[in-house]
Protein backbone atom coordinates (compact mmCIF):
# COMPACT_ATOMS: atom_id res chain seq x y z
CA UNK A 1 0.00 0.00 0.00
CA UNK A 2 1.58 3.31 -1.13
CA UNK A 3 1.38 7.00 1.01
CA UNK A 4 -1.08 8.11 -1.49
CA UNK A 5 -3.27 4.83 -0.71
CA UNK A 6 -2.69 5.41 3.07
CA UNK A 7 -3.73 9.17 3.32
CA UNK A 8 -6.47 11.28 1.19
CA UNK A 9 -6.65 14.86 1.65
CA UNK A 10 -4.83 14.60 4.94
CA UNK A 11 -7.22 11.55 6.53
CA UNK A 12 -5.50 8.26 7.26
CA UNK A 13 -6.78 4.96 5.94
CA UNK A 14 -7.11 3.96 9.89
CA UNK A 15 -8.95 7.12 10.39
CA UNK A 16 -11.63 6.29 7.57
CA UNK A 17 -11.90 3.05 8.89
CA UNK A 18 -12.54 4.24 12.36
CA UNK A 19 -15.45 6.72 11.24
CA UNK A 20 -16.96 3.58 9.31
CA UNK A 21 -16.98 1.41 12.41
CA UNK A 22 -18.28 4.63 14.18
CA UNK A 23 -21.63 4.82 11.82
CA UNK A 24 -22.13 1.03 11.96
CA UNK A 25 -21.92 1.08 15.51
CA UNK A 26 -24.70 3.99 15.50
CA UNK A 27 -26.77 2.10 13.21
CA UNK A 28 -27.09 -0.25 15.76
CA UNK A 29 -25.08 -3.11 15.07
CA UNK A 30 -21.44 -4.29 16.58
CA UNK A 31 -18.51 -3.67 14.37
CA UNK A 32 -16.72 -6.37 16.21
CA UNK A 33 -19.31 -9.09 15.24
CA UNK A 34 -18.01 -11.45 12.19
CA UNK A 35 -19.31 -10.07 9.71
CA UNK A 36 -18.59 -6.64 10.23
CA UNK A 37 -14.72 -7.15 10.79
CA UNK A 38 -13.68 -6.54 7.72
CA UNK A 39 -16.07 -3.96 6.46
CA UNK A 40 -14.64 -0.89 7.12
CA UNK A 41 -11.43 -2.30 5.12
CA UNK A 42 -14.33 -2.71 2.47
CA UNK A 43 -15.66 0.66 2.58
CA UNK A 44 -12.79 2.47 2.31
CA UNK A 45 -11.65 0.86 -0.40
CA UNK A 46 -15.24 1.13 -2.68
CA UNK A 47 -14.62 4.78 -1.61
CA UNK A 48 -11.67 4.74 -3.33
CA UNK A 49 -12.63 3.70 -6.39
CA UNK A 50 -16.06 5.11 -6.07
CA UNK A 51 -14.43 8.80 -5.50
CA UNK A 52 -11.37 8.58 -7.64
CA UNK A 53 -12.64 11.44 -9.78
CA UNK A 54 -11.00 13.39 -7.30
CA UNK A 55 -7.54 13.18 -8.24
CA UNK A 56 -8.34 13.43 -11.99
CA UNK A 57 -8.24 16.54 -13.79
CA UNK A 58 -10.87 15.73 -16.89
CA UNK A 59 -9.33 19.04 -19.08
CA UNK A 60 -6.44 16.36 -19.49
CA UNK A 61 -8.11 13.96 -21.07
CA UNK A 62 -8.92 16.64 -24.08
CA UNK A 63 -5.66 17.93 -24.21
CA UNK A 64 -4.79 15.41 -27.02
CA UNK A 65 -7.06 16.69 -30.29
CA UNK A 66 -6.72 16.11 -34.00
CA UNK A 67 -7.14 18.37 -37.09
CA UNK A 68 -6.81 16.19 -39.55
CA UNK A 69 -10.65 15.11 -40.31
CA UNK A 70 -10.68 16.11 -44.10
CA UNK A 71 -12.57 19.62 -42.85
CA UNK A 72 -15.40 17.52 -40.96
CA UNK A 73 -17.74 19.99 -39.52
CA UNK A 74 -21.25 17.57 -38.79
CA UNK A 75 -22.42 16.85 -35.47
CA UNK A 76 -20.09 14.01 -33.58
CA UNK A 77 -23.00 12.17 -30.76
CA UNK A 78 -21.64 9.66 -28.33
CA UNK A 79 -24.72 8.41 -26.53
CA UNK A 80 -25.37 5.74 -23.57
CA UNK A 81 -22.12 6.49 -22.15
CA UNK A 82 -23.09 4.80 -18.33
CA UNK A 83 -22.29 6.12 -15.35
CA UNK A 84 -22.20 6.01 -11.33
CA UNK A 85 -22.14 8.90 -9.52
CA UNK A 86 -23.46 9.30 -5.77
CA UNK A 87 -25.74 12.22 -4.23
CA UNK A 88 -23.79 14.79 -2.06
CA UNK A 89 -26.95 15.64 0.12
CA UNK A 90 -27.40 11.55 1.11
CA UNK A 91 -24.43 10.03 -0.43
CA UNK A 92 -26.71 7.53 -2.15
CA UNK A 93 -25.92 6.09 -5.51
CA UNK A 94 -26.90 7.71 -8.86
CA UNK A 95 -26.84 5.48 -11.80
CA UNK A 96 -27.31 6.98 -15.14
CA UNK A 97 -26.31 7.19 -19.22
CA UNK A 98 -25.01 10.60 -20.58
CA UNK A 99 -25.30 12.06 -24.33
CA UNK A 100 -22.94 13.94 -25.56
CA UNK A 101 -22.52 15.91 -29.00
CA UNK A 102 -20.48 18.68 -30.40
CA UNK A 103 -20.21 20.33 -33.68
CA UNK A 104 -16.16 20.54 -34.72
CA UNK A 105 -14.63 23.94 -35.57
CA UNK A 106 -11.71 22.12 -37.05
CA UNK A 107 -10.54 19.48 -34.31
CA UNK A 108 -11.98 16.64 -33.16
CA UNK A 109 -10.94 13.71 -29.78
CA UNK A 110 -10.73 10.83 -29.63
CA UNK A 111 -14.03 9.31 -28.18
CA UNK A 112 -12.61 7.59 -24.86
CA UNK A 113 -11.75 10.52 -23.64
CA UNK A 114 -15.10 11.91 -23.76
CA UNK A 115 -16.64 8.86 -21.66
CA UNK A 116 -13.67 9.27 -19.85
CA UNK A 117 -14.50 13.34 -19.15
CA UNK A 118 -17.83 11.71 -17.54
CA UNK A 119 -16.27 9.35 -15.26
CA UNK A 120 -14.19 11.82 -14.11
CA UNK A 121 -17.08 14.07 -12.93
CA UNK A 122 -18.95 11.19 -11.56
CA UNK A 123 -16.33 9.78 -9.30
CA UNK A 124 -17.41 12.70 -7.08
CA UNK A 125 -20.22 13.71 -4.71
CA UNK A 126 -22.35 15.17 -6.98
CA UNK A 127 -25.74 17.07 -7.73
CA UNK A 128 -26.92 16.01 -11.55
CA UNK A 129 -27.35 19.19 -12.83
CA UNK A 130 -24.24 20.64 -11.76
CA UNK A 131 -22.32 17.21 -13.48
CA UNK A 132 -24.42 17.95 -16.63
CA UNK A 133 -22.45 21.71 -17.01
CA UNK A 134 -19.43 20.68 -15.77
CA UNK A 135 -19.28 17.91 -18.60
CA UNK A 136 -20.40 20.56 -21.38
CA UNK A 137 -18.26 23.27 -20.37
CA UNK A 138 -15.16 20.94 -20.13
CA UNK A 139 -15.77 19.63 -23.83
CA UNK A 140 -16.38 23.27 -24.39
CA UNK A 141 -12.89 24.72 -23.21
CA UNK A 142 -11.07 22.21 -24.71
CA UNK A 143 -12.04 21.86 -28.08
CA UNK A 144 -13.78 24.99 -28.39
CA UNK A 145 -16.24 23.79 -31.34
CA UNK A 146 -19.44 25.51 -32.85
CA UNK A 147 -21.23 24.05 -29.54
CA UNK A 148 -21.98 21.13 -26.69
CA UNK A 149 -24.68 19.40 -26.32
CA UNK A 150 -24.87 17.22 -22.99
CA UNK A 151 -28.12 15.25 -21.81
CA UNK A 152 -27.79 12.81 -18.24
CA UNK A 153 -30.17 10.88 -17.30
CA UNK A 154 -29.78 9.44 -13.63
CA UNK A 155 -32.31 7.41 -11.10
CA UNK A 156 -31.62 8.49 -7.60
CA UNK A 157 -31.57 6.09 -4.92
CA UNK A 158 -31.65 9.59 -2.51
CA UNK A 159 -35.20 9.40 -3.44
CA UNK A 160 -35.85 5.33 -4.51
CA UNK A 161 -34.98 4.08 -1.24
CA UNK A 162 -35.72 6.52 1.55
CA UNK A 163 -37.82 9.66 1.54
CA UNK A 164 -40.90 9.39 -0.87
CA UNK A 165 -39.81 5.96 -2.18
CA UNK A 166 -40.64 6.19 -5.83
CA UNK A 167 -39.04 3.61 -8.43
CA UNK A 168 -39.17 3.96 -11.75
CA UNK A 169 -38.41 7.41 -11.82
CA UNK A 170 -35.54 9.18 -13.67
CA UNK A 171 -34.16 12.85 -13.78
CA UNK A 172 -33.19 14.34 -17.19
CA UNK A 173 -30.97 17.28 -17.22
CA UNK A 174 -29.25 19.10 -20.33
CA UNK A 175 -26.74 21.59 -21.29
CA UNK A 176 -26.65 23.36 -24.45
CA UNK A 177 -23.64 25.62 -25.49
CA UNK A 178 -23.06 27.57 -28.92
CA UNK A 179 -25.25 26.59 -31.78
CA UNK A 180 -27.07 24.13 -29.74
CA UNK A 181 -28.73 26.77 -27.57
CA UNK A 182 -28.91 29.38 -30.66
CA UNK A 183 -30.37 27.03 -33.07
CA UNK A 184 -32.90 25.35 -32.60
CA UNK A 185 -32.83 23.12 -35.67
CA UNK A 186 -29.14 21.85 -34.61
CA UNK A 187 -30.73 20.79 -31.35
CA UNK A 188 -33.97 19.02 -32.36
CA UNK A 189 -31.96 17.18 -34.26
CA UNK A 190 -29.20 16.20 -31.38
CA UNK A 191 -32.10 15.28 -29.66
CA UNK A 192 -33.29 13.11 -32.48
CA UNK A 193 -30.18 10.81 -32.84
CA UNK A 194 -29.81 10.32 -29.23
CA UNK A 195 -33.52 8.72 -29.67
CA UNK A 196 -32.88 6.82 -32.63
CA UNK A 197 -33.81 2.99 -32.18
CA UNK A 198 -35.63 3.46 -28.84
CA UNK A 199 -39.30 2.53 -28.65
Amino acid sequence: MSDQDDIRNDVSRAEAEAAVRTLLKWSGDDPEREGLLDTPKRVVKAYADWFSGYAIDPDEYLSRTFEEVCGYDEMIILRDIEYESHCEHHMAPIIGRVHVGYLPKGRVVGISKLARVVDAYARRFQVQEKMTAQIANCIQRALQPQGVAVVVEGAHECMTTRGVHKRGVSMLTSSMLGTFREDARTRNEFLRFIETGRR
